[in-house]
């Protein structure tokens, strides 16, 4: 037999099959090989340490927290919540006051160009009654 022979029937044979169909895939393995997702919300936080609290930091000695959207002095420091107040209600006072102020600096300025228009206007009107004069003379 001739080589031939031999190799043209494995040729005629299809490489992979008639039909297409691909192996099943086994099932994927969990993406945390852990058990940790299986505990509840207490033990992890004691095995982990995962117990988060509100932000904190220390700024001019005094330590600060932040809850319900605003920074809390935890220390107390040396203002109370009293004095805090008191200058709360004084800083409202000087900002009334000083749009009051504000409000009067405008009116004279008003008042200021007012006459000073009719200043400029009687100097105008003098100056023309004294060329008026001298054409007379």
């Amino acid at each position: 037999m001739d080589i031939k022979t031999l190799l043209l029937p494995q040729l005629k044979m299809p490489l992979f099959g008639n039909t297409f169909s691909p192996k099943k895939t086994p099932p994927r393995k969990s993406a945390s090989l852990s058990n940790l997702h299986t505990l509840d919300r207490s033990t992890r936080e004691i095995e982990l340490g995962l117990e988060y609290g509100a932000p904190a930091m220390i700024i001019g000695g005094q330590s600060l927290k932040f809850e319900e959207g605003q920074w809390i002095s935890e220390s107390g420091g040396s203002v109370s919540g009293k004095e805090v107040q008191r200058l709360k209600k004084r800083n409202l006072q000087l900002e009334e006051e000083n749009n009051l102020l504000r409000l009067k600096i405008d009116i004279l300025l008003d008042m200021l160009s007012e006459t000073t228009a009719e200043s400029h206007l009687l100097e105008k009107e003098l100056e023309e009654v004294k060329n008026h004069n001298r054409r007379k003379k």
